[in-house]
């Protein structure tokens, strides 16, 4: 009878450590930076018992807010994924004079403090501002409105969308056009078949990232909104009410509230993602 000869499963070397390792580092400093800190606030909630969150958490007053910060975010995180698609074109297809300072003027809203860009926004927007007194004779009023949120929501959100899509743009290449121009694809087939399919998990993640920095914004938006309840308050503007009248249970509530739709959305997108890049596969 022959020999046995036992066949060792050969593991390519890696010059990171080992799986087990590193897997307890990323769950240990997920759980510092992360869990724990929200696993608190459910805590600090559950004090107020079922009846006391729905009373404070789901009243008129939150619903309103959820409904504000939830839509201006999610408008807002669409009108980018149309114009920041546009502008990360131009600047990955094209070569013209300035393309460096458009490049970096992208990225000013990541450096500019949020409060400074609310300022400079009523600054603008308000009934005797240079764009607000032009849309004040049309009846169109952006400052301490709704459609402020959305306007400063546009503005702090618009690099996610841009830094996303820009350097997929940029590895596709020219020659992909050119490939579907030769086989008789007009303009429209080759970016609706061709480009936006590559293109369309990077966009969605900007949309997810640019709604999810909409949704927790403050700072730009507290000047322009108007901060008024039922009308243009925003969510996190009202925790920060709840904080200031030492209800530290009813902020945890609503930020309770917040955090699940959040991850909800949030996780609705990536299973988005993980179904198209499935299909994309296939």
């Amino acid at each position: 009878m022959a020999d046995v000869v036992p066949v060792r499963m050969s593991r390519r070397a890696s010059v990171i450590p080992g799986f087990g390792l590193t897997f307890g580092i990323t769950l240990a400093w997920l759980s510092l930076v992360v869990l724990i800190p929200l696993t608190t606030i459910f805590l600090r909630a559950a004090g107020l018992g079922w009846d006391g969150f729905v009373a404070v958490g789901l009243s008129p007053r939150a619903m309103a807010a959820y409904r504000l910060s939830f839509g201006a975010a999610f408008a807002a995180a669409g009108i980018n994924a149309v114009f920041g698609l546009l502008i990360a074109w131009i600047l990955a297809r094209y070569d013209f004079p300035g393309k460096r300072l458009v490049d970096a003027v992208v990225d000013l809203p990541f450096a500019l403090p949020t409060a400074v860009a609310g300022i400079a926004l009523v600054s603008l927007y308000s009934d005797n501002g240079w764009i607000g007194s032009l849309l004040a004779p049309l009846g169109v009023k952006v400052a301490y409105t709704p459609l402020g949120v959305v306007v400063a929501l546009v503005f702090i959100g618009l690099p996610f969308i841009v830094r996303t899509v820009q350097p997929v743009l940029a590895d596709l290449g020219g020659d992909v056009e050119e490939a579907a121009a030769t086989l008789g694809a007009t303009r429209w087939q080759t970016f609706a078949r061709v480009i936006f399919p590559a293109i369309a998990p990077a966009l969605l993640t900007g949309f997810a990232l640019a709604f999810a920095r909409g949704v927790g914004e403050y700072g730009s938006v507290i000047f322009i909104s108007g901060n008024m309840p039922y009308r243009s308050e925003i969510a996190p503007l009202l925790i920060a009410t709840q904080l200031e009248q030492f209800d530290y249970q009813g902020a945890t509530a609503i930020a309770c509230v917040m955090l699940v739709a959040s991850f909800s959305v949030l996780l609705l997108v990536n299973l988005l993602q993980a179904w198209r890049a499935k299909r994309g596969t296939r």
